[in-house]
């Protein structure tokens, strides 16, 4: 945990619990409390600010993450070139594929969806609009890792390590730079069952010629649909000519 002098306890407290009711689906002040090992009384003064304040909720006993946060990601997602760019290719994706279609960028380390689209056979998983992702175990972050500098990448694995999520997952630092390398060279990445059993994934790098925002674009699908030509051949000649048309439409609007 960072220890700058200039950082505000209490602004970090805050944000904490705030994750915590993300993380338990809403609670009480008893249940914050143990989980972040705070009293109940900080907790319960925190809380209580947060709800004057319109950032949670307070049902009877059960406090909930507040749509107030919605507000100020859809301000900062509509701010965005890249998602406005991005939004109708991925829709054209999901309709093309049958499946589901991802657009997403890095910020603080972590891979972060910015929108998505299903198509006719796609299937539920846990991801949405605002989803934050370790980059190591998924193919739109390893296609974003591909493109950073080796200095941003070192960076991101010291703080975020390279945890696994499935049995897939590469958790060894010379097998993912490795990895990288191939991305590199091919132009576009592969999420093998890394980040969910029973899902595959291709992504594809979008990179402005101004140097601004790396993203990528993805399809996902069940492991028992991705593969053979589809997976190896159709669907990322999808995703690369996707992610040209939005890059000349960065580059010219």
């Amino acid at each position: 945990m960072p220890t700058d002098e200039n950082t505000i306890t209490a602004t970090r407290t805050s944000l904490r619990i705030v994750e915590a009711l993300k993380r338990l689906d809403g609670a009480g002040v008893t249940a914050v409390a143990k989980d972040l090992d705070m009293t109940k009384s900080t907790v319960h003064n925190h809380l209580k600010t947060l709800e004057d304040e319109g950032y949670v909720t307070n049902e009877g006993t059960t406090y909930r993450v507040g749509l107030r946060f919605l507000e100020l990601g859809e301000y900062k997602r509509n701010r965005m070139d890249i998602y406005e760019k991005a939004r109708p290719e991925v829709k054209a994706l999901a309709e093309k594929t049958g499946e589901t279609a991802n657009a997403a960028v890095e910020e603080h380390g972590e891979g972060v969806y910015i929108t998505r689209a299903e198509g006719t056979e796609a299937v539920t998983v846990d991801t949405y609009a605002g989803k934050r992702v370790k980059l190591h175990c998924t193919a739109l972050g390893k296609t974003i890792l591909a493109e950073l500098p080796e200095e941003r990448v070192d960076e991101i694995l010291d703080t975020h390590g390279l945890p696994a999520r499935t049995e897939n997952t590469i958790t060894d630092r010379e097998e993912l730079q490795a990895e990288l390398a191939t991305i590199r060279e091919r132009g576009y990445a592969y999420d093998r069952e890394e980040r969910l059993s029973g899902l595959r994934c291709v992504a594809a790098p979008v990179v402005p010629e101004d140097g601004g925002l790396v993203a990528a674009l993805s399809v996902s699908g069940p492991t028992t649909r991705m593969q053979g030509d589809l997976f190896h051949t159709d669907i990322p000649e999808l995703l690369r000519s996707a992610a040209n048309v939005i890059e000349i439409n960065l580059a010219y609007s």
